[in-house]
């Protein structure tokens, strides 16, 4: 079997850690999942973006990179669960926006991101998930993580924002959209075929089939 690197990308409770698993499972690939739960800072940056964010970023940032590390040095194929690039380019990206990273802070950060991605092998290929505020916001309340509740829409519409921009000028891996508002792969099967179906065409350089929504 061909040893493949796939980074799932996508907002907030879009669906990433659940179509890694489902995938993993239906074609016995390794599933690598983000370290929500370890990061010391996230609670108390849900509180209060400007004293934390830095912190909070630097964390994932740092954890990301090791990861990534790792991933390349591995052999067989990997799905893994947000990858370091979307740390950088869409949340810090957007901590900056909002006037919650310093210009001093975001610089820093920002040169120590690129300095060292530019190190790594990048993934074979970027599968970026969107969904409407209204979908990541139903998905949200459903997996009961009690300090995403009090995210704001225009928090959620930010981060879509970017993440399109993104997904448009991102040239170091290639990248598959995949609108997931009318998909449903844990409850329909045919919804997790059509979409590896995609996944196995961009991999053999086709491109040519649609999901049915």
């Amino acid at each position: 079997m061909p040893t493949y690197f796939i980074a799932i990308a996508g907002n907030i409770g879009v669906g990433k850690s659940t179509l890694v698993s489902l995938l993993a499972q239906h074609l016995g690939w390794e599933p690598v999942y983000e370290a929500v739960a370890e990061n010391p800072y996230l609670v108390d940056f849900y509180n209060d973006m400007d004293r934390w964010g830095f912190h909070s970023q630097m964390f994932f940032l740092v954890r990301r990179l090791q990861q990534h590390r790792e991933l390349v040095q591995r052999i067989g194929p990997i799905l893994q669960d947000r990858s370091v690039y979307e740390d950088a380019e869409i949340f810090a990206r957007n901590l900056y926006h909002q006037g919650h990273l310093s210009e001093r802070d975001w610089q820093t950060y920002f040169e120590l991101y690129q300095t060292l991605t530019h190190m790594l092998k990048p993934p074979d290929l970027v599968i970026y998930l969107r969904a409407s505020v209204a979908t990541l916001r139903r998905r949200i309340a459903g997996r009961g993580r009690a300090y995403e509740h009090g995210i704001a829409d225009s928090y959620l519409q930010d981060l879509n924002q970017l993440y399109d921009e993104w997904a448009e000028r991102f040239t170091l891996s290639p990248v598959l959209t995949v609108d997931t508002d009318n998909l449903d792969y844990v409850q329909h099967e045919e919804h997790l075929e059509q979409i590896w179906a995609r996944i196995s065409d961009r991999l053999h350089g086709r491109d040519y089939l649609a999901l049915e929504q």
